[in-house]
């Protein structure tokens, strides 16, 4: 189970995370989570090029090590990345130390100070502990990013068609949209991403990074 729409009562819950960001003008922040991955990154990149979108990638870090020039060319052309950790570790299911010692082993190849926990999953101390930098391991503080939209093109339950709904239905100004650059989303990738470009930008928004 899992929210297409964060609900409010869960951004209340957790207030010091970043669930959407206040705009003035029609602005949308596309993310991509999980990359980067050889085939989907890439077409993500091509599609978003088309359209001259910026977006933020949450990548991990043992895929960053392995596909390093894919990498470089997210930052080449003007996209902001963040830490997602480095072997996809879920918050409420690893150990403190681990947890910590995985992101920051992640932030040896991801110079950012985005953070954004795999599925979502994050203690309440966890967070403070990347909100403030309180340990001598870590040089920087984390913005933990969460989300509004999560698109749900990892669900092999639903069609490309319910997913591009999921967007366009819950998406509205300063919202953060969440997608994944990996194998098991890219068949609904490959439908949803263009027509979400598409559909918005005729709309007259833009797409920007988040800011770092």
């Amino acid at each position: 189970m899992y929210f297409v729409k964060t609900p409010w009562w869960l951004c209340k819950l957790y207030p010091a995370l970043t669930w959407r960001i206040p705009v003035k003008e029609k602005t949308l922040f596309l993310t991509f989570d999980d990359g980067p991955e050889i085939t989907a990154t890439p077409f993500v990149l091509d599609v978003l090029k088309q359209y001259h979108a910026k977006a933020t990638f949450f990548c991990l870090g043992k895929n960053v090590a392995e596909h390093i020039n894919i990498y470089e060319r997210i930052l080449t052309e003007g996209h902001a990345v963040g830490n997602h950790t480095y072997r996809h570790l879920n918050g409420w299911k690893t150990n403190n130390e681990v947890y910590f010692n995985d992101v920051f082993e992640a932030a040896k190849y991801i110079d950012s100070g985005l953070f954004r926990p795999p599925y979502g999953r994050i203690t309440r101390f966890q967070a403070s502990i990347l909100q403030k930098a309180a340990s001598s391991n870590m040089q920087r503080t984390f913005k933990v990013i969460m989300w509004d939209v999560l698109s749900g093109d990892f669900d092999t339950t639903i069609s490309s068609v319910e997913c591009l709904t999921n967007v366009v239905t819950y998406t509205k100004p300063g919202s953060i949209i969440v997608f994944h650059d990996s194998v098991k989303a890219f068949n609904h990738l490959q439908f949803v991403l263009p027509k979400v470009l598409a559909y918005f930008s005729e709309n007259g928004f833009q797409f920007k990074t988040i800011p770092n």
